[in-house]
């Protein structure tokens, strides 16, 4: 039940970034023939994930995380899946299942230098405009005996100009995540994502005082 009421919660903020009336985002699926890196590291984890897609709907590509407070490295074949997209005259929306299979390895407590089967599954959708954008994720991991949780996040997020084709762009946008069983479990952090050509940065810190920085790059 605590899960539903936070999944309420995320969704109305989701809600918010929609009433408040150049898509370019660390999307999951990429034009055909497309490859992405992108390095993620935040209050819980480093990420890095390396996709290919060969269609417009389709992703797939490797995954390692590193989860700093339950000591877990996580190494998986990730594959990404567009549900559905709304292409409006000025604006987008979409839909997307990510999941990942691969292995765990602990190294911490009672599973100290173990290792097991472990996979994931999620739905991730998001809107925007040239001005306005919102997300919401939500992720179910399994890795064995060794551990198992759920997460989600959402964004709101403004861009203050418009730029054309080829400019620096800039959002300003804020970040909640919400982590049940952990003893923080919803941490906020305001940002800051740029991005210009095939690069994109983000950087900001958490009311905790603890640093996000992601790196993607598209080509």
């Amino acid at each position: 039940m605590r899960y539903l009421y936070a999944s309420i919660f995320l969704w109305a903020l989701l809600g918010v970034g929609l009433i408040i009336p150049n898509i370019a985002d660390a999307r999951p699926v990429s034009y055909p023939g497309g490859i992405t890196l992108m390095l993620n590291n935040d209050n819980d984890k480093n990420t890095a994930h390396l996709h290919y897609s060969p269609t417009a709907k389709t992703s797939i590509g490797y995954k390692l995380e590193y989860w700093r407070d339950k000591e877990l490295t996580l190494n998986a074949i990730q594959m990404n899946n567009l549900l559905k997209r709304w292409n409006k005259k000025d604006s987008q929306a979409n839909l997307y299942l990510k999941s990942g299979l691969g292995i765990a390895h602990s190294d911490k407590g009672d599973f100290d230098n173990e290792t097991q089967a472990a996979g994931f599954t999620g739905l991730a959708a998001d809107w925007e405009n040239r001005r306005f954008f919102t997300s919401y994720e939500n992720r179910y991991t399994e890795a064995g005996d060794i551990d198992d949780f759920y997460s989600q996040s959402a964004r709101v997020g403004w861009a203050p100009y418009e730029g054309d084709y080829g400019d620096l762009h800039t959002w300003l946008m804020l970040q909640v995540e919400h982590m049940p069983e952990a003893k923080d479990n919803v941490t906020v952090t305001p940002l800051i994502r740029l991005f210009k050509g095939v690069h994109m940065l983000e950087a900001g810190m958490n009311t905790r005082g603890e640093a996000l920085f992601n790196y993607v790059l598209r080509y």
